[in-house]
């Protein structure tokens, strides 16, 4: 790929968002063929570019929104099914995994009976109002220790009080369909599976003895991606995952997946200009054409560390690179191994880039966002 960047840049100009349509369906085929008994609905918020979306629809994935846009997204791939065919699909292949939704989101989206989730007693109440048509998935509060962000301080149930969510939901005239969690976006530490799937193993059971007969357990997403050596490999975490799920689940159940990261973080790289070069207490800082509010808005809303590789050849020191914005905060890396000798207009390329970058890239500055070309499909 590397030898065909350069005409990439020369033909299309930078920065050059370069995505690859086939390593996204590689990367939904892999995630089926080491997970076959898990749905996988993709997670729109980690890239939500059209032409993804419509890799994935026709892969056969679901979809996992959490937002009316979002769900329209895929809602306009369906307008072509009959009625009761947009049904279906809406019922088996979309759930809005946002906890909190606003009265007016709840209104427009009850006309479609999704599944929505929930994690405490005034949302339940708030869709008991404005969205009683939906299927609910009450989601629980898991550990999330080592993973690259964290969920439980925003979202989920204290397990001890699921049972009683589950009964206000029924008793509110809600049917309560299943049980989800999170273990955090990029985890590396497998234990966070197995003991969230215990957890809800545990509360599933019980529900069920009850008489409130659950379905589904969603495991969420936070499935690693390879950005370093370090990462585990994802067939381990399959292995371990196919593992509990037969041991702690009855065989009627459905098992539903988030990933989002995983379909997409691999599929993309970004090539940059460096369009100034200055030496700042001994630091060589090499100023790039995209920056934090642009395709590496990662370093900032997903703790992300970037990896620079460039074309030429000499001896490397320890470099900054930046942003072109007027903003200092604009620093992409200040420890970044790069030749010193570099100069303008020469490129950088970043891999592993397709997740949680252009979805938040803004216009600060007045700088546009990198050139998308898609390759692939």
């Amino acid at each position: 790929m590397k030898e065909k960047l350069l005409p990439l840049a020369k033909k299309h100009g930078t920065p050059l968002f370069i995505l690859d349509h086939n390593k996204i369906k590689e990367n939904y085929r892999i995630f089926k063929k080491h997970l076959p008994q898990v749905q996988c609905y993709y997670a729109v918020k980690a890239n939500s570019h059209p032409e993804i979306i419509k890799t994935l629809f026709h892969e056969g994935s679901s979809f996992d929104v959490a937002s009316y846009n979002e769900f329209m997204q895929i809602y306009k791939y369906l307008k072509h099914f009959e009625e009761k065919d947009q049904e279906f699909f809406i019922w088996d292949k979309i759930i809005f995994s946002n906890t909190i939704k606003d009265r007016e989101t709840l209104r427009k989206l009850k006309r479609y009976r999704p599944l929505v989730t929930y994690d405490n007693r005034d949302e339940l109440k708030k869709i008991r109002e404005h969205g009683d048509t939906a299927g609910l998935v009450l989601r629980l509060k898991v550990s999330d220790t080592g993973s690259q962000v964290e969920m439980s301080s925003k979202f989920g149930a204290e397990p001890g009080e699921a049972n009683h969510l589950i009964r206000q939901a029924f008793d509110a005239g809600l049917v309560v369909e299943g049980l989800s969690f999170h273990v955090g976006s990029q985890c590396t530490n497998c234990d966070n599976y197995t003991a969230a799937l215990a957890i809800t193993s545990d509360i599933f059971h019980d529900a069920r003895k009850k008489g409130f007969h659950l379905k589904i357990v969603d495991i969420g997403g936070g499935f690693p991606v390879p950005y370093d050596v370090q990462v585990p490999k994802f067939e381990t975490l399959a292995k371990i995952i196919n593992a509990e799920c037969q041991r702690l689940f009855p065989e009627d159940i459905e098992i539903i997946a988030e990933p989002g990261r995983f379909m997409v973080a691999t599929a993309a790289m970004l090539l940059a200009e460096i369009i100034g070069k200055a030496r700042r207490e001994g630091k060589i800082f090499y100023y790039i054409n995209d920056g934090v509010y642009h395709t590496f808005s990662g370093v900032v809303y997903d703790h992300w560390h970037p990896n620079f590789t460039s074309f030429g050849r000499g001896k490397k020191e320890v470099c900054a690179v930046v942003g072109p914005t007027c903003d200092s905060f604009d620093k992409i890396s200040l420890s970044v191994q790069l030749p010193g000798n570099l100069t303008i207009g020469d490129y950088l390329y970043t891999e592993n880039v397709g997740a949680y970058s252009i979805a938040s890239s803004t216009k600060f500055n007045g700088f546009d966002g990198a050139k998308i070309i898609h390759i692939g499909r």
